[in-house]
């Protein structure tokens, strides 16, 4: 690790590397490049094919239809054991292929560590270096860099030299202002200390520029000794505060310098990060719900053969030939469709945000889960807001507004970009420039000097009248009115100016001036005239109040986990109309409880956010985590669902479960619909279709034992399972109605088991009264002596119940504005009329059925028709106790 490499004094760093100030010859270079091999992260291969497939029989459904499918084989049983491993088979192959083209939009998204780098090579010993660009990828241990603005850190280096430098480490550390880096000497092993800090970055307090953002280091406030030293001894020797280590994936904010390579490829933290196993946690929202449910019924369906064979072997003396009709009700009783149903609604779902929204769902359960998703745990910069300060109010020493202030403020920045050396225009430059205008052509510019992380202040000198230059100065409160002609109590004023309004949320910038000789050095910067403040706040997300109204609509609560201020993060939320409530640090969320009432928790470090993110999903939360750092990979992986932008760090979006076009709640709103929609329709599947198979296995069982026949023919049962199988696939493009998209899209595995036992019993009752009709009402108690009469009269009685419970279960709607009948309601519609004609039809026949009396059809009608008032009653009730 870097750390390690370059820990100790610059010198022993260069020797222990076989490097020096001047770099490394081309040959020496070479010579590393084939031993340390490329400069390049490890690539993750992708599964195979057949480990798609095997991986999808992991679902519990499809792994016992499947065994199913291999005991109905064994019995002989050779229709339903070609069905079943046939849709077993479907439903490996469409996960599969969902997955596969996911992985392929990944690898378009894949951002290579590619470009070149300054590097000062020799041709041999003799020869002085040169300067020269070269590939990142031939990057080597000891060779040194040039650095300078906006270039990206391509390795992990030690600091020789620097000027004004600061940069990004955000994608590593989370921080959202650059951080101060200098060369300092760091005696003994392991190097630690100060370092933040800047214009832009944190101070030591709120009365700081920036005290919305990072806390200040050692580094940042001249004068101490730790500073001086390069503050050995750095709070848990966390690396990324050593002042003299920069970490490839960071970027330079501003300033220059000279670095030496420690680290390359594999040994860069970065690569550490990246080698992570991306292995997810267990027990995902979509486990919770689906799997909860299937194994209740699994122990149903493990438990119906053994009792129908043992019951009709004791009743009614018949013994192993009943083992294919005891493997039919089982069949019967399983939701055979289901990894077909709930793998094509979550595909399709995949598809629309893929090709309308950008979206990428990485792995299918993930959309799942975020139609359960009842937290959202975001960052507050890029989130709500734009990486980037505006000019809030401009204040003269009474705490007044004073258009006066900006102005010189603007002076300031305006000629320290044009007169500066190696200028660099930070965030606060701009925003000054943005809101004063034009100011150059007021002034002649003379000398200026840029802001500098040590002195905390910039200072750009201009022409006043004859004989005099004005100095105007910008920084920190503290530094700048420490330097101004003040008396004490005067002076504690303003810094309680300051103060309150950093307490407010808001980033401060004192300005002050000096009159000086025009012979006068511009550094010189004491006996100032303070002229006010100028206060920032954060840009909002253009899209981001809206959204958050979007996701209140949806029953989503949004949590700001952020590294800044906690006054910062609560003047953006409310800002946004985001109620903060009672903001919270990380270390006052120590219990779960604290986590549950905080909106904004502040002060966090990666390791804070898992662990939020964690003690939400204990306390029941079905939790969605938004980053795009290496930062943030802990808390990616222990949420829910991981949400990254395409912008993110390559192991961000690797860790995550989906892929967003940008950093943005719209996209994450229309993501947690389309997962509620697929949902919503895999439950109304699942409403159906297990509360009418368990009510017709429940009458099949108790028929079975009151009837000298089988109730139906084993075939008959795999005709009809197929028929209602054919017809529930409508589910997959059905339109839930309004309340399925209003709140998370849980399935409780013990309300939903008591709605399908209630159905179900009620389903049960009426095809028992429909034998009761057949058996006794017509032709008396030897009417059940005719199997085939029988037979075909409880076929289409089955199918026409299994029609109505297909209407008036579902959670659907039909698309508003047309006239024409849903596809639940056709595919309905078109299962009755299978019940109907088949009997008479030759296939019919062939399967052992035969036509019906046209009174057959009167009698079991009224049935019905008591039967779909039943349900519509009990339904209605049902809504009423949860709506």
């Amino acid at each position: 690790m870097a750390s390690e490499t370059a820990g100790g004094t610059t010198l022993e760093v260069l020797r222990r590397l076989e490097s020096g100030p001047r770099g490394l010859t081309e040959t020496e270079a070479a010579a590393r490049l084939v031993t340390r091999g490329e400069n390049t992260l490890p690539e993750r291969r992708t599964p195979s094919w057949p480990r798609r497939c095997a991986h999808a029989l992991r679902d519990p459904f499809t792994a016992v239809l499947l065994c199913l499918g291999l005991v109905s084989a064994a019995v002989a049983s050779w229709g339903t054991a070609v069905v079943i491993l046939a849709l077993v088979a479907v439903s490996c192959v469409l996960r599969a292929s969902g997955e596969h083209r996911a992985d392929r939009s990944m690898a378009a998204l894949r951002e290579l560590v590619a470009g070149t780098a300054t590097v000062l090579r020799r041709d041999d010993a003799r020869e002085p270096p040169r300067a020269r660009e070269v590939p990142v990828t031939e990057l080597v241990p000891g060779d040194v860099l040039r650095l300078g603005p906006g270039d990206l850190m391509p390795a992990d280096v030690r600091l020789l030299r620097t000027r004004g430098l600061a940069v990004y480490q955000g994608v590593l550390t989370g921080e959202s202002a650059p951080v101060g880096k200098t060369a300092v000497e760091v005696p003994g092993e392991g190097a630690a200390g100060g370092g933040s800090g800047g214009r832009g970055s944190g101070g030591s307090g709120p009365l700081s520029l920036s005290a919305g953002d990072v806390p200040s280091l050692a580094g940042d406030v001249p004068g101490r000794p730790e500073a001086a030293a390069g503050g050995s001894g750095a709070p848990g020797g966390n690396p990324f505060e050593a002042p003299q280590l920069c970490f490839q994936g960071s970027a330079v904010a501003r300033g220059t310098a000279t670095a030496v390579v420690v680290a390359t490829g594999g040994g860069t933290r970065f690569a550490a990060a990246h080698r992570q196993p991306p292995a997810r946690r267990e027990g995902g929202a979509f486990d919770r719900s689906v799997h909860g449910i299937s194994w209740v019924l699994i122990r149903f369906m493990l438990l119906t053969p053994p009792l129908v064979l043992m019951a009709n072997a004791a009743l009614r003396g018949r013994g192993p030939e009943t083992l294919p009709f005891a493997v039919a009700v089982a069949v019967g009783l399983t939701p055979e469709m289901l990894p077909v149903i709930v793998t094509t609604c979550l595909a399709r779902g995949a598809a629309f945000l893929a090709r309308t929204h950008g979206v990428i769902v990485k792995w299918l359960p993930a959309l799942h889960d975020l139609g359960a998703v009842d937290v959202l745990c975001v960052d507050k910069t890029g989130t709500l807001t734009q990486d980037r300060p505006v000019v809030e109010r401009a204040l003269d020493p009474a705490g007044r507004d004073d258009p006066e202030v900006l102005h010189w403020a603007a002076v300031g920045a305006w000629w320290t970009l044009q007169l500066a050396e190696l200028p660099a225009p930070d965030a606060l430059d701009e925003a000054l420039l943005e809101a004063a205008g034009p100011v150059g052509e007021e002034y002649d510019g003379v000398d200026a000097v840029a802001f500098d992380p040590a002195r905390r202040f910039s200072t750009a000198v201009v022409r006043g009248s004859l004989g005099r230059h004005t100095a105007v100065v910008t920084g920190a409160a503290e530094a700048v009115v420490e330097r101004c002609t003040t008396e004490p109590g005067e002076r504690d004023r303003l810094l309680a100016l300051a103060a309150q309004e950093a307490d407010a949320g808001l980033r401060v910038l004192a300005v002050a001036t000096a009159d000086r000789p025009a012979g006068a050095r511009c550094p010189e910067a004491r006996g100032l005239t303070f002229r006010g403040l100028v206060t920032f706040r954060d840009a909002l997300a253009p899209t981001a109040a809206e959204a958050l109204r979007g996701l209140a609509d949806r029953g989503v609560t949004v949590k700001v986990l952020t590294g800044d201020h906690p006054a910062t993060a609560a003047r953006a939320c409310r800002d946004l109309g985001l109620d903060p409530g009672e903001v919270r640090t990380a270390a006052q969320t120590v219990d779960t409880e604290a986590v549950g009432t905080a909106t904004v928790v502040a002060r966090c470090t990666p390791e804070d956010k898992a662990r939020v993110v964690a003690a939400l999903r204990a306390a029941g939360h079905t939790v969605g985590f938004l980053g795009d750092g290496v930062n943030d990979v802990a808390a990616l992986r222990a949420a829910d669902v991981g949400l990254a932008p395409r912008s993110a760090v390559g192991v961000a979006r690797e860790s995550a479960d989906v892929v967003l076009a940008e950093k943005d709640l719209t996209a994450i709103g229309h993501a947690i619909t389309a997962g509620r929609h697929a949902s919503g329709n895999i439950a109304s599947y699942l409403r159906v279709t297990l509360s009418s198979n368990l009510g017709n296995v429940a009458a099949m069982l108790a028929a079975g034992l009151l009837l000298p026949f089988l109730p139906m023919l084993p075939a008959q049962v795999l005709a009809q399972n197929l028929c209602f199988d054919a017809a529930q696939l409508a589910f997959a493009h059905d339109r839930p109605g309004a309340a399925a998209l209003r709140g998370p899209a849980v399935l409780r595995p013990r309300s939903f088991l008591r709605f399908v036992t209630g159905f179900g019993l009620l389903n049960a009752v009426a095809d028992l009264a429909t034998f009761a009709v057949l058996a006794f009402a017509l032709h008396g108690p030897d009417a059940v002596d005719d199997e085939a009469v029988f037979h075909s009269a409880w076929f289409t009685e089955n199918l026409l119940t299994q029609a109505l419970v297909m209407l008036l279960l579902r959670s659907g709607r039909r698309v508003e504005g047309s006239r024409t009948p849903g596809p639940v309601a056709l595919a309905a519609a078109g299962l009755a009329a299978v019940g109907l004609l088949l009997p008479p039809s030759p296939l019919g026949a062939a399967l052992g059925m035969t036509a019906l009396p046209a009174a057959y059809y009167l009698l079991p009608a009224v049935v019905l028709g008591l039967y779909a008032l039943a349900l519509t009653a009990a339904r209605a009730r049902h809504l009423r106790r949860h709506p």
